[in-house]
């Protein structure tokens, strides 16, 4: 839901906050990709999986209810907006290294395609539901905190549920 609902309304956020140029909107897609390739390199280097996909995403969480309490200037916007952006994107990146860790085989494909499909599903309801709260409250306000909501419950997963043991992945 994250990435979705931040690809969609990112631009709309940004705008929003008096930001005119749409150039501007790279800043937090630059960021996460610098922040993925950092994180990645770390997590492939201490072979730890769990708190590279829980903190990105829990930090993204954060950084979009903190988004919606500060004031609507282009500075705060842009970089609540891209500490949210970073924490998805990064999240998102290392959530992928968790399947295989898992499940093997078939059964890993099989995974990765029930994974895929639900991300699909994500990919229609988190810009409709945030798309349908600003709509009914005339604000994104409640629609990032949906987002939050499922960023946080999903780092709350990883943490759970990667503690119990995954077979070490050779990198």
């Amino acid at each position: 839901m994250g990435l979705y609902g931040i690809g969609f309304w990112l631009p709309s956020l940004i705008k929003a906050s008096g930001i005119s140029n749409p150039v501007l909107v790279a800043i937090p897609y630059t960021a996460a990709t610098i922040a993925t390739v950092l994180t990645s390199r770390n997590s492939d280097r201490t072979g730890e999986r769990r708190w590279h996909i829980a903190l990105p995403a829990l930090a993204g969480a954060a950084a979009l209810v903190v988004s919606t309490l500060v004031p609507q200037t282009p500075t705060w916007a842009v970089l609540m907006l891209t500490i949210a952006t970073v924490g998805i994107v990064t999240g998102l990146a290392q959530f992928w290294v968790l399947p295989p860790a898992f499940l093997g085989g078939a059964a890993a494909a099989a995974g990765i395609a029930l994974i895929n499909s639900i991300g699909n599903l994500a990919g229609f309801v988190s810009p409709f539901i945030v798309g349908w709260i600003k709509d009914a409250t005339c604000s994104t306000n409640n629609g990032r905190y949906v987002i939050a909501v499922s960023l946080a419950i999903g780092g709350a997963i990883v943490v759970a549920i990667a503690q119990r043991g995954t077979r070490r992945i050779a990198v």
